[in-house]
């Protein structure tokens, strides 16, 4: 890899690092290709991504951006999981952590806070902005529904008492008559 392939790459990473929220530095020693391949469904599923990275193109990626900090956790086999959901990538990181021995979580950091790999694994215990949204929406549905519900009851009543009553004096004319 000559010089501007190299800056190319740092640029880019640099890129990843300031439009984030959430990364998660890793170390995966003997991973094979398709478990890193499954790796990559999964943090893509999850709304993350995940990537291999140069340790000195890391780091030199790292500086000016919120996550600076984490310079020191990258030697070794190392590789970032990175979101713009603040528990995504820790999410994803964590779950397949838990499956696979290869696959360990150094730290991390969020919205430029340091995080060791017990502030990551709580980190991913919180619900996604998906969940909570769909949590949110959902309080704020239910009273409208109960509110509906009630509106519609008086009057789903006041019809069935009205058509009783119609049913009733059209059966009473009716015997009258005969």
């Amino acid at each position: 890899m000559d010089r501007a392939q190299k800056q190319q790459l740092a640029d880019s990473l640099h890129q990843e690092f300031a439009d984030n929220v959430c990364v998660v530095v890793t170390h995966q020693s003997g991973m094979t290709v398709a478990e890193v391949t499954q790796l990559r469904r999964q943090m893509i599923g999850a709304g993350a991504r995940f990537r291999v990275t140069k340790n000195r193109l890391a780091k030199r990626a790292l500086e000016g951006t919120s996550f600076a900090g984490l310079a020191p956790l990258f030697s070794g086999p190392t590789a970032i999981a990175y979101s713009r959901d603040p528990v995504a990538a820790a999410k994803a990181a964590v779950e397949y952590a838990n499956r696979n021995n290869k696959f360990t979580i150094i730290g991390g950091g969020l919205n430029g806070q340091l995080l060791d790999e017990a502030g990551v694994k709580a980190l991913a215990t919180l619900p996604s902005l998906d969940e909570l949204r769909g949590k949110i929406i959902g309080l704020i549905n239910a009273p409208a529904t109960k509110i509906a519900g009630l509106l519609q009851a008086p009057g789903g009543q006041l019809a069935r008492l009205l058509a009783a009553h119609a049913e009733k004096a059209g059966g009473s004319e009716e015997g009258g008559d005969a």
